[in-house]
């Protein structure tokens, strides 16, 4: 089977100067620098989580600076849970864990909006549990499999 041709989006629907504008409003950030900040080391993080065709996909969404930090991550062989990707984020950043979340919240709230629901539900299908309310969804539980 051959890969499916997707949608080329020729642009993404905010500039990065508008991205990091929302995300300073979204995390009631004193600055532009500490939108910026946050806005990469989330992205960041986030690009170290993200593979394949959803990464691809989201770094459509985004505005070329935003992605290419999203891309420039090289994905971690082991996938980290929601909770564990904000620690991780604090451990890297040198902040506190609920510094961290707010961060990570004012970011994917922005990323939300940026991807059509279908790219947002194949990322949350494809990470591990805790990433849907990081992105402002409700999380729903995954169908156990049935015993034999």
């Amino acid at each position: 089977m051959y890969d499916q041709p997707r949608p080329n989006r020729s642009t993404p629907t905010m500039t990065f100067d508008q991205m990091l504008e929302r995300v300073r409003y979204e995390g009631a950030y004193p600055t532009r620098e500490r939108a910026a900040e946050a806005l990469h080391h989330v992205l960041t993080a986030l690009g170290r989580q993200l593979t394949g065709d959803e990464r691809v996909d989201l770094a459509q969404c985004l505005p070329v600076e935003a992605a290419l930090t999203l891309t420039a991550q090289i994905p971690e062989s082991e996938q980290l849970t929601g909770w564990g990707f904000v620690k991780d984020l604090a451990t890297r950043t040198g902040v506190s864990p609920a510094i961290a979340r707010w961060d990570t919240g004012a970011v994917l709230a922005l990323v939300t909006r940026l991807a059509d629901p279908d790219l947002l539900a194949r990322i949350l299908q494809n990470l591990p549990d805790g990433y849907a309310l990081l992105f402002g969804q409700a999380e729903l539980r995954r169908p156990e499999p049935a015993a034999a």
